[in-house]
């Protein structure tokens, strides 16, 4: 059986769909989303139930889908990307934020292990904050004071390599590969499909990675359709 990992979808289905041809998959293999499967881009909701419905498909919590759930329990105000997706689920938002609450922090498979954000060294995966490793502002800022600034995934010091989304770190259509102290490695998948870069995968056992181009900012094509809506911090 193969995995295909999947970095942050944000909506753009048709870059998903290519990305799916591209890699072949057979019926026993599976399809893992890191996360920020939602908001920014044209079709949220197709891409959403695709990881809800499919039986071979997972998916992890990235900040985006936490967003989603802590406005609607109104412990925040939703940014403009979270309104518009609202919007686009229309009725079929309340099962579609009960699916988003119930997504997993981080997964462990036999290759690697995932989360959507960053990762605290000298902590175990289990022990991690939930903030850092889904990568939201309070955790980012947490991990830049306790490292002095420079970029977490230098100091990765984990036994597997690990996988992560929420970033575009090379500002480039080109995932980070970093390796680590210990031979393991931190493959960055997010690549910037929403803003016109790219979507990537990662295939495993055997560690390949697949790229397709994106065919659209789309995030600067729903800010024109919709208007200002409030702020996307």
């Amino acid at each position: 059986m193969r995995t295909l990992i999947v970095g942050d979808i944000h909506g753009c289905w048709d870059e998903f769909e290519a990305l799916l041809e591209h890699a072949a998959l057979s019926a026993d293999d599976q399809i893992i989303s890191v996360g920020d499967m939602v908001d920014r881009g044209p079709e949220s909701p197709r891409v959403l139930r695709f990881f809800r419905d499919m039986p071979n498909a997972r998916a992890i919590m990235g900040n985006h889908e936490r967003k989603h759930v802590r406005a609607a329990k109104g412990e925040t105000d939703p940014a403009q990307s979270q309104i518009i997706t609202g919007l686009q689920f229309g009725d079929a938002y309340p099962a579609a934020l009960e699916f988003m609450e119930s997504l997993p922090a981080y997964l462990q498979l036999d290759e690697v292990d995932m989360v959507h954000g960053f990762f605290e060294p000298g902590v175990a995966l289990q022990d991690q904050r939930p903030t850092v490793i889904i990568g939201t502002m309070s955790g980012e800022t947490y991990l830049q004071k306790t490292l002095d600034g420079r970029p977490w995934y230098e100091f990765y010091d984990g036994d597997k390599p690990l996988v992560v989304g929420h970033r575009n770190y090379l500002a480039a259509p080109v995932p980070l590969v970093y390796p680590s102290a210990k031979s393991a490695h931190v493959y960055g998948l997010d690549t910037g499909c929403v803003y016109g870069g790219a979507l990537t995968g990662l295939i495993l056992p055997d560690f390949r990675l697949i790229t397709v181009p994106s065919r659209a900012n789309h995030w600067q094509a729903l800010q024109d359709e919709y208007g200002w809506l409030g702020d996307d911090s």
